[in-house]
């Protein structure tokens, strides 16, 4: 088709969303927002030992190199001229590790996913380092307690326990980064010139990071023992740091970089102190806008960056309240229990049964994050009765992503002094009615969903658009579109739910405690290694041999 018959709407601006569970290209009109077209391949998760949980990097830069190619062609199927993409912002999943060579491109280990256990024992023995094993010892430096959950500890351990990293760094062969930095440094050129660099928001999530001066910290970096010279050069969450470089849009900069969170906050357009989102995706997380304040939580809470929306513009902070668990509970009802085909299901059971019946489910898979940050946890499902069913736990899933929203959105209250009126929310869960009614409830506050769900990906694109350089997209606030929601009012009654919540509380306890981070003995496994035990049997079996002897004589 000629390009004179092609539709021109403006100029247009996309968004690479990787996330968790899939990867994502969109393409939005920089004038009105509206989402124009998308394309979505799945990831694969690896779960190589108990508590490890890996991706594969090439996958993940193979699945973007689709996502665009498949979206190009979806836009030219609609008469929509792809010339007219004028800039890329990039989301992406936070604290996600990876280290890769510079010389060859290749990653040299898979990914180690935010959601990864494997580091505990490295965290207890640098906490061993720590005066009275504080784990929230550096939270006035990177706003964050010690653990599992942020880069350094992964990316200690990769130094620790896989030589071909050590070799490479030992060569000057290695380059870190979290998911943002591989992609732009891979899209841009990779071994070929390709930018290493990351922006402020995820750099924040590394514990490497002074959220104060916005540089890394050398004591930090000698605190972990991380060579400083394969960390990422940390920009601004909105200036060109690069072109494409090949595909069907080379030569468009990528102009936009935010930690997937800190996108939603911005697609949310929550620019004013105090005004606050939370995401449902893989793990469920709330952010309040502190403003230029870093504000530092009593109630476990995190301190990060939410923004900078330009190398010469003011950075921005936030609150953050983080839930390891919320889709992926639903992922692992279908790929684990497989009681359902698909996750739209869960809603279609949970709807069925319109009740948990006293079933309470805690999905700590990966321990307890806020306001708890307890590893030790483990999930559980209790008040099971012989009436339990497989809708009966549905419901209770849906639920308890509600209890943990509720527990960190008291955590919030409690920090900030003034309790939200209501709850605006976005990520994939929120096409479920139920869930969000629930969620209602159980909060006793009204929940407002935009009806344009993709609030991460817009949040890049307008990050992306609004770059010096590009300067497509006004983030003043009244530029900003308006948008139309949809309203959940709560429906049961404030006693109902604190049964319910104080019910989920109790269960809540029971799973602490469960784990420790101890290895089983190396030795004799059998029930012989107890000697009484062993006694006990080993009389036991020689009595009756002696009663079948005596038994066989009187025959």
């Amino acid at each position: 088709m000629a390009a004179s018959d092609r539709m021109v709407l403006g100029p247009l601006v996309a968004s690479i969303d990787q996330g968790t569970s899939s990867t994502r290209f969109l393409v939005f009109n920089a004038k009105t927002a509206e989402l124009l077209s998308h394309h979505q391949v799945e990831i694969q998760q690896k779960f190589p030992k108990e508590g490890w949980v890996e991706q594969d990097p090439k996958e993940i830069l193979k699945s973007v190199h689709e996502c665009v190619e498949r979206t190009c062609e979806k836009l030219q199927q609609l008469n929509i001229d792809i010339a007219n993409i004028k800039a890329i912002g990039v989301s992406n999943q936070r604290e996600t590790t990876v280290v890769w060579d510079k010389t060859t491109g290749e990653p040299l280990y898979n990914a180690i996913v935010w959601l990864d256990l494997r580091t505990q024992s490295t965290v207890e023995r640098l906490l061993k380092r720590i005066p009275g094993k504080n784990k929230s010892f550096f939270k006035f430096r990177t706003g964050l307690p010690l653990s599992t959950y942020f880069s350094a500890v992964k990316l200690r351990w990769l130094l620790d326990n896989v030589e071909e990293i050590r070799q490479a760094v030992d060569d000057g062969r290695a380059m870190f980064g979290t998911i943002d930095s591989w992609l732009i440094w891979s899209l841009t050129g990779g071994k070929s010139g390709g930018v290493h660099c990351t922006d402020v928001t995820n750099a924040s999530r590394t514990m490497l990071f002074n959220i104060h001066s916005l540089e890394w910290d050398p004591e930090l970096c000698q605190f972990f023992d991380i060579p400083m010279e394969i960390l990422p050069k940390v920009r601004s969450s909105s200036e060109i740091y690069g072109l494409m470089k090949s595909g069907a849009l080379t030569g468009v900069p990528i102009s936009g970089c935010l930690g997937d969170q800190s996108a939603a906050l911005v697609g949310q357009m929550c620019f004013q102190d105090g005004q606050a989102k939370n995401t449902y995706g893989t793990g469920c997380f709330l952010l309040c806008n502190t403003g230029q304040k870093s504000v530092f939580s009593e109630h476990g809470l995190l301190t990060t960056i939410a923004y900078k929306l330009g190398r010469d513009k003011p950075v921005c902070y936030a609150l953050e309240g983080s839930v390891a668990i919320a889709g992926a509970v639903v992922r692992w009802l279908r790929d684990n229990l497989g009681i359902v085909r698909t996750s739209q299901e869960v809603e279609k059971l949970a709807a069925e049964a319109g009740t948990s019946y006293g079933c309470y489910f805690v999905p700590a898979f990966s321990g307890l994050y806020a306001p708890y940050w307890e590893p030790s946890a483990r999930g559980i499902i209790c008040g099971l009765t012989q009436f339990t069913n497989k809708n009966h736990i549905a419901f209770a899933a849906l639920e308890a992503v509600c209890f943990q929203t509720r527990e960190i959105l008291d955590a919030m209250n409690k920090d900030c002094g003034i309790p939200l009126s209501q709850l605006q929310v976005d990520g994939g869960m929120t096409n479920n009615k139920v869930l969000m009614q629930l969620q209602s409830d159980i909060l006793c506050i009204p929940v407002v969903k935009p009806s344009m769900p993709e609030t991460t990906a817009l949040g890049a694109a307008m990050a992306a658009g609004a770059a010096e350089g590009v300067g497509i997209w006004s983030l003043n606030p009244g530029d900003l579109t308006a948008v139309t929601c949809e309203r959940f009012e709560p429906q049961i009654n404030p006693e109902e739910s604190e049964y319910r919540y104080a019910r989920w509380k109790k269960a809540v306890m029971k799973s602490m405690g469960w784990e420790t981070s101890e290895a089983p003995s190396n030795g004799d496994t059998s029930i012989f290694c107890s000697l009484p035990l062993g006694f006990f049997i080993m009389s036991s079996m020689i009595m009756l041999i002696g009663a079948k002897y005596v038994s066989g004589t009187d025959k």
